[in-house]
């Protein structure tokens, strides 16, 4: 008998706790469209795409002079992402035409991970690195492309490779660094830096969700009553990370858009 039974507490002969761990993060197909198995977390990313064009389609498909209370609420948001994030990176020129694409990449990473504390779906959907590679990917192609448009066939590989004839002899290495660097290193990290906080906060929220139960028995009730705070806390604390990863993974994609827009040097 584990502690994921509900009738498995502390002091109870043959009950033992079993920690959340990978198996905490694979689930069963749901249903079948078409040939297509869809499980939990990929049913969330689903839904959080229609929340997102759903919110932002009743914000503003009748905008109006004087805004009511959605519409300013989309405008706050809209306004946040331009004007904090891609403003700054790109400059309002060159930046404008890149607000739409960075104000839904925002929101739907942010979805995606505020469902980790949403009761009944109760799990980040970028906890699955195959969501933030994808994402990651978007943004890694949009940059290569943007990079050899803007700088053309042979600027663009400098730009990639950093070439400068006047490093000399080391010029070589120089371009092999910033050849792995620019083409698995980045697309690797940022995606990973996603998974990985959203991962591990899953995790230490189901651990003392789950040891709460399982203590709540004779004078484990008092170790009960400690991991559930600890439990309120890690999720108050998951709210603040769930926000701050969403901006820092747009951050980073203005950033890389940033150099790919820039003149070589």
């Amino acid at each position: 008998m584990l502690a994921l039974d509900t009738e498995c507490h502390l002091f109870i002969p043959g009950c033992g706790f079993e920690a959340p761990g990978l198996h905490s993060f694979v689930f069963e197909p749901l249903f079948t469209i078409g040939g297509y198995e869809f499980n939990k977390p990929m049913l969330l990313a689903l839904v959080s795409t229609v929340i997102i064009v759903a919110f932002f389609w009743a914000a503003f498909g009748r905008a109006k002079v004087v805004p009511g209370k959605l519409q300013m609420i989309g405008e706050a948001g809209y306004d946040f992402v331009r004007r904090g994030l891609v403003y700054d990176a790109l400059g309002k020129k060159e930046g404008e035409k890149f607000v739409p694409f960075m104000v839904a990449l925002f929101f739907f990473v942010w979805i995606m991970n505020l469902w980790s504390i949403i009761p009944v779906a109760q799990f980040p959907v970028t906890s699955v690195i195959a969501f933030p590679m994808g994402l990651a990917l978007v943004v890694y192609i949009t940059w290569l492309v943007l990079t050899f448009k803007r700088q053309g066939f042979v600027g663009g590989l400098k730009n990639l490779s950093g070439y400068d004839k006047s490093l000399g002899w080391v010029l070589p290495l120089i371009m092999f660094l910033e050849l792995l660097q620019h083409l698995i290193i980045r697309p690797f990290t940022h995606a990973v830096r996603l998974f990985a906080n959203m991962f591990a906060g899953h995790m230490l929220i189901l651990m003392f969700t789950v040891a709460s139960w399982y203590l709540l028995n004779g004078i484990g009730i008092a170790y009960a009553g400690v991991s559930f705070v600890m439990t309120i806390v890690m999720t108050a604390f998951e709210l603040f990370i769930q926000a701050i990863q969403a901006y820092i993974f747009v951050l980073l994609a203005c950033n890389y858009i940033q150099g790919a827009l820039a003149e070589h040097h």
